[in-house]
């Protein structure tokens, strides 16, 4: 296969991949998905819980309400110590966490990009890459072990945390193993748990048990005192003997249809992007399975390449508008691994200090607002903020909340477009095919310009008298032309 001057092969069709894969089709940019496995999508995935900022990135994919009616809403997260977050106060209209497992994202992203025109090259191996001054040249295996190239402008590589592109790229990963022998089995329960998602950790043990919704439930356990090998045999035993350390019971597990052992790691990758190839998600970015970050963050990876991707790749921005992916993207991995070691260590603490710390922490969140809501905005990716030029408004490179728009419309309807769009106070006019104009539902005087993945460019709080065209209004965005 030879690729167009502007296409791009995404290598990897998890969730990540495959909003990547959907939003660059759904842009015009001709794009190939190579995966190692065979067709079809697995239920072995290990992520359920989807976040509030997920959620809006669905939604301004036109699939958040369809996926949010796929799961069970969830209005408290419990993390360690006693310690719960209450979504509800969330300002989204997604204010909870949903607990839907990760193939269930996985089939509603795989039909929106091949309803945009996605091809698929299943068992299909990445075994190496040549970068040229005007493309990439991938080498992959097929099944039949045959050897074969596929060209493109650009590859991102989206194929997790063992990531052949990373490695071809000649990109560490550097980080270490948190936490070793970790269990995961589907099983049936004879007894229905109380709450929807079941967690907690009594001294060396940790269980975590969610329920699939086909009768079946996810049990993730871990005894620090039991470290074994990855390849150890496990039985059902095992796991309930996690279980009943943790949460004082097994309910009556039996009938496990898989079961498994893996350790998590804490890793990131030092750049995000090396010339015209690119990592996301797992690829470039791993961490503990606390608070459910995995599969969010990845997603939200994508819905900050994708638009900027499709831009250069079609010749609409100058490709120094890839280098903002990494500047914004990799300070929110390196955070993501922060937070999510910090509530592993918290919830397994032992020592007498670290469970002072850990009563202190968990009394500051319990009392004061403002730390609660910076906890949840970095939970739940709400509270994500990239990098403002000096002197910008204050909302410049803030979340836009889902505003309402004159019309009865809403932002994150009017962002399904892929377009930034210009929300202006009414009776205010401003023509060009660069950008989406909207009006307040209000009478609200600010002018915000919102990027395709929701986030404020440029704003003011006031327009002059000649209207945004004779504002400080911006001609171009980091490369992307606006006028």
């Amino acid at each position: 296969m030879n690729g167009t001057p502007h296409s791009v092969i995404v290598v990897g069709s998890g969730p990540t991949g495959l909003l990547l894969a959907g939003d660059l089709a759904a842009a015009g940019v001709p794009v190939t998905v190579v995966e190692r496995r065979p067709p079809g999508i697995s239920n072995l995935s290990r992520a359920f819980a989807v976040h509030a900022r997920t959620l809006e990135q669905l939604d301004a994919r036109g699939l958040g309400d369809e996926i949010d009616r796929l799961g069970r809403p969830l209005d408290r997260l419990r993390l360690f110590g006693g310690l719960t977050l209450d979504l509800t106060d969330l300002p989204s209209r997604f204010n909870h966490l949903l607990v839907l497992p990760q193939y269930e994202i996985e089939k509603a992203l795989e039909r929106r990009a091949v309803d945009a025109g996605v091809t698929f090259v299943h068992g299909t191996e990445v075994t190496g890459l040549v970068q040229g001054t005007d493309g990439v040249t991938l080498r992959v295996r097929r099944g039949d072990g045959a050897r074969d190239e596929l060209s493109a402008a650009y590859v991102v590589g989206a194929d997790g945390m063992r990531s052949a592109v990373r490695e071809a790229v000649g990109l560490p990963f550097p980080g270490r193993s948190v936490i070793r022998s970790v269990v995961l089995a589907d099983v049936r329960l004879a007894e229905r748990p109380e709450d929807l998602l079941t967690v907690n950790t009594v001294g060396d043990a940790f269980a975590f048990i969610a329920p699939f919704g086909d009768g079946y439930h996810r049990v993730i356990g871990w005894n620090r005192a039991h470290d074994v090998p990855d390849d150890a045999p496990l039985g059902l035993d095992e796991i309930k003997e996690i279980t009943r350390l943790a949460l004082g019971r097994d309910y009556g597990m039996h009938d496990a249809r898989w079961m498994s052992r893996f350790h998590s790691d804490e890793r990131q990758a030092p750049h995000y992007r090396v010339g015209r190839v690119l990592l996301a998600g797992d690829a470039a970015h791993v961490h503990t399975p606390a608070g459910g970050q995995g599969m969010n963050t990845g997603l939200q990876d994508a819905a900050n390449l994708g638009w900027k991707l499709a831009a250069v790749a079609t010749g609409r921005a100058r490709e120094s508008l890839l280098d903002t992916y990494e500047t914004e993207r990799h300070p929110v991995g390196r955070a993501v691994l922060r937070s999510s070691g910090g509530i592993v260590r918290m919830a397994m603490a032992k020592r007498p200090w670290t469970r002072a710390a850990r009563a202190g922490f968990t009394g500051v969140l319990g009392r004061v607002r403002p730390a609660r809501t910076r906890a949840l905005g970095q939970v739940t990716g709400i509270g994500v903020r990239y990098p403002a030029p000096r002197g910008s408004h204050v909302l410049t490179g803030r979340r836009v909340p889902d505003v309402r728009l004159d019309g009865g419309t809403r932002l994150y309807e009017a962002l399904r477009a892929g377009q930034f769009v210009l929300i202006l106070p009414q009776g205010e006019a401003y023509k060009n095919d660069a950008v989406r104009v909207a009006h307040w539902a209000s009478g609200r005087r600010t002018a915000l310009l919102v990027r395709p993945d929701g986030y404020a460019a440029w704003a003011a709080d006031a327009l002059p008298e000649g209207g945004v065209g004779s504002s400080d209004f911006p001609r171009e965005f980091a490369g992307y032309p606006l006028r």
